[in-house]
Formats: structure tokens, sequence, C-alpha cells
């Protein structure tokens, strides 16, 4: 009978097989010395990411909504990144969505049976009313759950751009996405735990895919996240202390700034370069795409 061929993330790792036999320095040492593959792995994959960016940007520019969707350690590393993109660049929760198997539950308990029916995923896809003007992104490390697939095909149907990160060479021509992104970061230390390694690069893409959309979105100005949402006292100062970087205002007239531009930052900014009322910093940024350094510069149009 012809074996079954096992994808990487699910085969042995041949320098872990006496693992449970070292010390507990030698077992760090081991399991830091896999994680210094991820990044080279990630790595390989840079002109495929940049080719995902550019869809979700083009997406999210036209209207569009960008959704991961996954299953256990996956699917809560996409929850994980949408839920961080509001308060780092000011965006609607609406915008980048997360999607697990199994629902909300699955974030705090492992619901494995959660991801192996393809029809829910399709059914978590019609639920968010997805649309061709979205982009869902698949994050599968095996590149066969069920889920991930079921939520792809119906994705691709309705006509929404479509994605996958997935660690697994094997499994790349049967999954149903037109820009697949595959660091290969070979077997685990722990054979079958991708919450490891695959993990780790997940995240790594994960981090690319948002973070340079929103910088090509505007919401970076240098290397500042100038779109904040000030919702704690640690953001509150972060968000002076870029004021006060930008404008070399003192704290006290960079706060009286920011208070009369509503605690809007990028308002602010635009406020005391354009020297001009919080209302029309707002228009003067919209007109320039919320892109900070243009509306700065204002391109030769009056204040």
């Amino acid at each position: 009978m012809k074996r079954k061929r096992l994808p990487t993330t699910e085969k042995r790792n041949p320098r872990s097989a006496d693992i449970d036999t070292l010390s507990t320095l030698e077992i760090v040492d081991l399991i830091n010395s896999e994680d210094r593959t991820v990044p080279e792995a990630v790595g390989s994959q840079r002109r495929e990411i940049a080719a995902a960016i550019d869809v979700i940007v083009d997406s999210l520019r036209g209207g569009g909504r960008l959704f991961y969707v996954g299953a256990g350690t996956s699917g809560r590393l996409g929850v994980l990144d949408a839920s961080e993109c509001p308060p780092t660049f000011g965006v609607k929760r609406s915008l980048v969505q997360g999607i697990i198997a199994g629902g909300r539950r699955a974030l705090v308990r492992s619901i494995e049976g959660a991801e192996d029916y393809p029809r829910d995923g399709a059914e978590a896809i019609d639920k968010k009313r997805v649309t061709s003007r979205d982009v869902v992104v698949g994050l599968a490390a095996c590149g066969v759950t069920p889920f991930v697939h079921g939520a792809l095909r119906r994705a691709g149907q309705i006509g929404a751009a479509t994605i996958c990160v997935t660690c697994a060479p094997e499994v790349v021509q049967s999954i149903p996405a037109e820009i697949i992104i595959n660091p290969v970061v070979g077997p685990e230390i722990v054979t079958g735990s991708t919450r490891m390694k695959a993990g780790t690069a997940t995240k790594l893409v994960l981090n690319m895919l948002t973070t340079t959309t929103m910088i090509k979105l505007g919401k970076v100005y240098g290397n500042l996240m100038v779109d904040l949402q000030a919702v704690n006292n640690k953001l509150r100062d972060r968000s002076l202390r870029i004021l006060m970087e930008l404008t070399d205002l003192s704290r006290r007239r960079a706060q009286a700034l920011l208070k009369r531009a509503d605690g809007q930052l990028k308002a602010a900014v635009v406020m005391h370069f354009r020297r001009v009322d919080r209302d029309r910093a707002i228009s003067i940024l919209e007109r320039n795409d919320q892109i900070l350094r243009r509306a700065i510069a204002g391109d030769g149009e009056k204040a």
C-alpha cells in the first residue's frame, strides 16, 4: 500500500528526536537554534508577500475589507493581528477582521474539531457578507485545513481576492488561492506542534501584511504611528511625544494644540504646519487621501 505523503509540518524533526533526554539548557538552545531559521524562510517569500500587500492596499483603497480565516493557532494569530490594527493605525474595527473556526470560544480554548468542515468556512464568509471588493487571507500551517479551504473557495466564487499562508510546500497546488505565501520552516521541535516555528512564521508574515498596508495607506509618517487611537495613558503620552517631535513644540504647547485638535494627532500636525484650524486641517487631510506628508507639503494648495 502506498503511504500517504505527510506535509512538512507533520514530519519528525531528526534534530529533536532525543529532546526528552537533554538538559533544560540544551532544550532551550535547540529550540532557539530552530527558531533562528524562521526569518530566512519568511524572507524567501518576499515577492509573494509584496504582491499580497499590493492586492490588499488596492482593495482597502476601493472600500474593501481584509479578512483572516484560520483554525487553532493560525486562527488566533489572525484575530490577534486584526484586533491590533484599530489602536495602532486608527482604522475601524470592521476594516480588518479575523475569523476563527469555532468562533469566539476558540480564542481561549482548543476546539480542534471545528476545523474539519469546509461548509462552516463557507458559511463564515457568507455571514461576514464578503464581497468582490474584499480580500480573504487563509491561514493554515499544514495547508489542508478544511475550514480554511471552504472559506477560500467561497470567497473565490464571490470574486474576492484570495491569499493563503501555509508552511507546507507539498500541498501548495491544492490550495484554492490566487497568491500563496509559503515559508517552509521544516518539521517542528515537537512533531506537529505548529504553534512553534510555523506559528512564528505566520505572525511575521501577518506583521508585514498589515503594517506595510497601513504604511501605504498613510497611517505612518516616517516611522511614527500618526493615526493611533489614544485610548489609554500610554498612547496619550505617545501621541503627545510624536506631536512634540514633529513640531519641536514644548510639552505645554503641544498639549494645547492637541486639545484644539480634539486629540486627533494628524489634524494637530496639519494645524501646526499649515496654520489652520481643526476643521480646515481635516479637510486638507481628506483632499490628500489622509497622507500626512502630502497634507503638510500642500503641493501648491492654498490653506
